[in-house]
């Protein structure tokens, strides 16, 4: 079967159910070798096993495509796929649509599957939006393997709803437009020759009961730089895009933000006895604590030492210490000075014109709390409750979403009636894990849900004119959130030295950098690895002081370097000064200047360009007119 309009033409295979596809001359077919399938819990079953399979045109107002009809499975299970094409945009849709959901629990479905891409090339090559964003080139000799999140969209695997490639100059993005259960799974062998990638499937609380949707637009003569502002316009076009200039209409506060440098310390560790991370060969390891007014001292000293704008983030702050006993994390320390102390340390913030705000936590839901209950934590579809000890708060399972408001106003209102002042507030982990689900009957919960309950609790916090910080960044959030923990790529999360997956290029940045803020790790980490330059690169903020909640977790790796902290103030104040000039400027541009991607540069909206050349740890900062 074959459809067809002025730039594009689909082939259909109805035996083997592939595609061919050609647009702007160049052709993209679906693998040989890959035949769409069905995963459950103990069987794969393959679309063409349907004993019922049939295939019609369909012509709309808007455009026409092929719709197929699946069933007769011994399970009952009965789905269509439509593929078709919009005249206008000449973009092509492929939609999966549930029509009975059978007996057997669908885990994941594969289709409409990847594309052939064989050519050992430099100039062929993927993106994938896996934290800040990789390029794979087909000749890439590292292996690419999944992280734990396992490509799933909404989470630190896909910042982005999309993934994309390249042919010399060719190419497509493929975008999910329903992402809360989809993902992208990837392979790209060791010594390379060829990446796969192709979109998953996912059910929602053990159902696929809603229409899921994937875009595949065609783009000629593109780089990343177009993928992404294609995207970019997307975002715009469905209202997701929302710069810092415009939530700063609503809360000024935001440019205090821009230009500060990160500081990260803690009050009080208590790891307990049945958490993994307790060490009882070393019980040193578990506790520490630091006075509220040893912090306000050596907020202080930063000031006396030339540090004009600050940001401090404050971990641990309540009882009975840092990832205890959440969503009740209540009172503020006692031994460490109590309310009176905490809000003696948010009065010296203010006094220092430094900006203050404290880590908090609405996902973990710790045993050990006194409001915990089973009846308020995520549900399985088959009754049990998930539950680990990973954390220093031991065992615990995860709160439901649709409850996190109710508890992140209670706390923020018992914080408001101590006289503290907080600037910001970070929810832990909210934008770099997936979405919960909850089959509880009394508050049933899907991952968009989810994700929406999440963006509640960074709306209520502009409310009260407090910036909302996360973990990492997504897409899902941008109307809400303001800055984060870090965006990092993906191989700063691992010991330094390790060998990169792919070149690292700022996928997200070229949509997104206007809208939200990003402290950068700031490590010298070897003579030709100095992260400062991505700091510069991203036309982000830096961290001035990063101590670890857990050493060798999430990036913080202990290093021996020569640096000095007036080193590092000296370093800081360069990132900061260009953080400030760029910040709400769109990142226009981003080129690798040679190929293996040590030597790149930035174009920033307003006029700005930053070259970084990783070999040599040096940089270049281009003024714009205005101000040469």
């Amino acid at each position: 079967m074959k459809i067809t309009n002025n730039k594009l033409s689909l082939n259909f295979d109805e035996n083997t159910l592939r595609f061919i596809i050609s647009a702007n001359g160049t052709e993209w077919q679906t693998k040989t070798d890959f035949s769409p399938f069905i995963k459950t819990a103990d069987k794969i079953i393959y679309f063409k096993e349907a004993s019922v399979i049939s295939h019609k045109e369909v012509i709309t107002g808007v455009g026409k495509g092929i719709l197929s009809r699946f069933e007769g499975y011994e399970s009952g299970i009965v789905f269509e796929t439509f593929v078709w094409i919009e005249n206008t945009t000449n973009d092509m849709y492929f939609e999966w649509i549930p029509i009975e959901e059978g007996s057997t629990t669908v885990d994941y479905i594969y289709w409409p599957g990847e594309f052939e891409f064989n050519k050992d090339s430099s100039d062929w090559y993927t993106l994938l939006p896996k934290q800040q964003g990789l390029l794979i080139p087909n000749n890439r000799s590292t292996e690419f393997r999944p992280d734990g999140f396992n490509g799933r969209f909404g989470t630190a695997s896909a910042y982005l709803p999309f993934f994309s490639q390249i042919k010399e100059g060719e190419g497509y993005i493929a975008i999910s437009l329903t992402p809360w259960n989809m993902g992208y799974y990837a392979t790209h062998p060791e010594n390379g020759g060829y990446t796969s990638v192709g979109f998953r499937l996912e059910n929602s609380l053990g159902k696929m009961d809603y229409r899921r949707i994937m875009r595949y637009s065609f783009l000629t003569s593109c780089d990343y730089n177009d993928i992404c502002k294609l995207y970019r316009n997307f975002a715009i076009e469905t209202g997701r895009l929302k710069t810092l200039e415009e939530k700063a209409v609503r809360t000024p506060s935001i440019n205090n933000l821009i230009g500060c440098a990160f500081v990260h310390k803690g009050i009080k560790t208590c790891v307990q006895s049945d958490s993994d991370f307790f060490d009882a060969a070393a019980p040193d390891k578990n506790n520490h604590l630091t006075s509220f007014k040893k912090r306000a001292e050596e907020m202080r000293e930063l000031k006396s030492l030339g540090v004009d704008k600050l940001y401090l983030h404050l971990d641990g702050w309540a009882e009975p210490g840092y990832d205890n006993n959440h969503p009740d994390y209540l009172p503020a320390c006692t031994e460490a000075g109590g309310w009176e102390g905490m809000k003696e340390l948010s009065d010296t913030m203010k006094e220092l014109g430094f900006m203050f705000g404290i880590h908090d936590q609405y996902r973990d839901f710790y045993k050990k709390a006194k409001s915990y209950s089973d009846d308020l934590a995520c549900m399985s579809p088959d009754g049990s409750i998930y539950t680990h000890k990973r954390w220093a708060g031991g065992p615990q399972s995860y709160l439901c979403t649709t409850q996190a408001p109710y508890y992140v106003k209670r706390n923020f209102t018992e914080i408001a009636k101590h006289n503290i002042h907080l600037d910001c507030a970070y929810l832990d982990v909210f934008t770099c894990n997936e979405g919960d689900e909850c089959a509880n009957p009394h508050h049933r919960m899907t991952r968009c849900d989810s994700y929406r309950y999440r963006n509640k609790c960074f709306d209520y916090l502009l409310s009260k004119n407090i910036l909302p910080s996360s973990e990492e960044v997504n897409d899902w959030c941008m109307k809400s959130l303001v800055f984060c923990h870090y965006a990092p790529y993906d191989f700063m999360l691992h010991e330094p030295g390790s060998p990169k997956t792919g070149i690292p290029v700022p996928l997200f940045n070229l949509v997104y950098h206007d809208c939200v803020i990003e402290p950068w790790m700031m490590d010298k980490v070897s003579e030709n690895e100095d992260y400062m330059l991505y700091a510069l690169i991203n036309g982000g903020a830096p961290y001035l002081i990063r101590e670890p909640a857990y050493p060798g977790i999430d990036g913080s790796f202990t290093m021996d370097n020569d640096l000095k902290l007036t080193d590092d103030i000296k370093r800081s104040k360069v990132v900061s000064d260009f953080h400030e000039k760029v910040a709400k400027a769109e990142l226009i541009k981003h080129e690798l200047l040679d190929e293996t991607g040590r030597k790149q540069a930035s174009t920033f909206a307003n006029g700005y360009k930053v070259i970084v050349d990783f070999d040599t740890s040096s940089y270049e900062i281009l003024m714009s007119d205005s101000d040469s």
